[in-house]
């Protein structure tokens, strides 16, 4: 019978020294282990376990178990006699290499923002976190709100949390950690030959992105255009919102273009009622106006929804001195007459009656 070789101290030893050993810094490769809500566990072969805090995984990897990852190696003892290992540090290691080939060869990627903040979304692109500024947004997405609604920002840049966006890399640094998306640039290329398309004059449909103060932005298949307030209605507008919603369909009528947005209007694919109601004012005509605005030269006087005219400090009697604040109230209404209606420029003049002459 054969009697097996006895082990000694110095094969013990050999076999040892031909085992690799962890070193920090380097990648090793393994298979997933176990998934747990805060940590990963990678089986390293003969290299033991390693341990991978949630945080070291990445917020674009999906795990399961069994499957085949590299990690870079942060420690290599911890007290249970694991090694701290790092997905997110291996692939950011990795990725980098990717982002500046994609950066060079100005290539339009896609990215799902996991986050996001006032200033834009938050990025992971090949294990590398980067940003994407509001800025970089194209006209579809920019949260076009009023500028102290920064709450209505927010909830609009959350929307696009974990929506896939076509960018392009706006910058890249590697030494100093530094990845910016653009939204704008992955879409100028399209956008370029849509605008060849469009000439002044031409109707247009379009979704309502933001209404503000000044005007109503819309998309137009991707080129952000704006209709300013005076080209919402022919009559006065004071609120745009009480017009249009955003989310909503409009046609629009392109009245400018420019280098990289269409200046748009509401009003003109209507026929202008000022130019019918004027042929009932003549030279004479008793009118009754509800007076809107009053300044040190006169007051307007609203005589319809689309029709408004001016007296003038010099009609109010009592000569250039007299204060048009002493003579009207702001939203009274009063009787004049018409003395002048000039088509080409749109004004109306106005007299009030009964004024008092000068003593």
């Amino acid at each position: 019978m054969a009697t097996k070789a006895a082990v000694t101290m110095d094969d013990l030893l050999a076999q040892e020294s031909t085992v690799k050993q962890l070193v920090a810094g380097e990648t090793v490769s393994g298979t997933v282990l176990s998934l747990k809500k805060h940590e990963v566990l990678i089986d390293l072969g003969p290299l033991g376990v390693g341990y991978v805090p949630r945080r070291e995984v990445g917020f674009s990897r999906q795990l399961n178990e069994g499957d085949e990852v590299t990690a870079s190696v942060v420690d290599t003892e911890l007290d249970n006699g694991y090694s701290l290992l790092s997905l997110r540090k291996a692939a950011k290691d990795r990725g980098w290499d990717e982002v500046l080939v994609k950066q060079e060869a100005g290539e339009t990627i896609t990215i799902s923002p996991y986050d996001a903040n006032r200033g834009g979304l938050l990025v992971e692109y090949e294990g590398v976190r980067g940003f994407l500024p509001v800025s970089q947004l194209s006209a579809e997405h920019y949260p076009r709100v009023g500028s102290s609604d920064k709450d209505e920002i927010l909830q609009r840049l959350n929307s696009l949390i974990g929506k896939d966006l076509s960018v392009r890399i706006l910058d890249a640094d590697r030494k100093a950690n530094k990845l910016i998306f653009s939204e704008k640039e992955a879409i100028k290329d399209g956008l370029a030959e849509r605008f060849e398309k469009l000439k002044i004059g031409d109707t247009v449909t379009g979704v309502v992105t933001g209404v503000v103060d000044f005007g109503v932005f819309v998309n137009v298949e991707g080129i952000e255009g704006l209709v300013h307030i005076s080209e919402i209605s022919w009559e006065r507008v004071n609120n745009p919102s009480d017009y249009v919603k955003v989310g909503s369909n409009i046609d629009t009528k392109i009245i400018s273009i420019d280098k990289d947005r269409l200046s748009l209007s509401m009003k003109q694919l209507t026929k202008d009622p000022w130019l019918d109601e004027v042929e009932k004012l003549t030279p004479g005509t008793e009118v009754e106006g509800t007076v809107t605005r009053i300044t040190p030269f006169g007051a307007f006087v609203q005589l319809s929804p689309a029709v408004e005219a001016l007296v003038h400090i010099s009609e109010l009697g009592g000569g250039e001195g007299v204060d048009p604040e002493k003579v009207f109230t702001l939203n009274e209404r009063k009787n004049f007459t018409v003395l002048e209606v000039d088509k080409d420029n749109r004004k109306i003049s106005l007299s009030l009656n009964g004024k008092k002459k000068k003593s």
